[in-house]
């Protein structure tokens, strides 16, 4: 899935936003996910995960630097999440519809908190560019 120069340049825009709160949206988007999936916490059973504990907002900060990198390495989403793939594939083996499903809560956050900027354009570059992340980070599966 190939992201147009129109859609990079909206992710990166509105990633520059986004950096400067990336933990804070991180931990939201995690929040949003074990709110909305519960099935999703079994993949955390030795974190608290009660609204705003250290290990939420540490693993929102791992989830939103590899988003970090992604936008750095936009050209070479793939190489840049090689190792995080195989992490996920090989070692904890996370259902891949997981990272679905948190693309569209880390979605959520971003809209929340950047409603005039969250166009529908801005809107579909950053769903094209999740979407392209989940697929690099479950293409190890196959």
């Amino acid at each position: 899935m190939t992201l147009t120069q129109a859609e990079k340049a909206a992710v990166v825009a509105i990633w520059a936003k986004v950096a400067t709160q990336a933990d804070a949206i991180g931990a939201e988007s995690l929040e949003r996910l074990f709110s909305s999936y519960p099935q999703t916490k079994t993949y955390f059973p030795h974190f608290d995960l009660s609204q705003g504990s250290v290990q939420l907002r540490g693993h929102g900060s791992k989830v939103m630097n590899a988003i970090g990198e992604a936008v750095k390495h936009i050209d070479d989403i793939r190489g840049a999440l090689a190792k995080l793939s195989e992490l996920h594939a090989y070692i904890l083996r996370v259902d891949p519809v997981n990272f679905k499903l948190l693309s569209h809560c880390i979605l959520c956050s971003v809209a929340a908190r950047y409603p005039s900027d969250f166009t529908p354009e801005v809107h579909a570059a950053w769903d094209k560019f999740l979407s392209s992340i989940s697929s690099v980070l479950t293409e190890k599966y196959r």
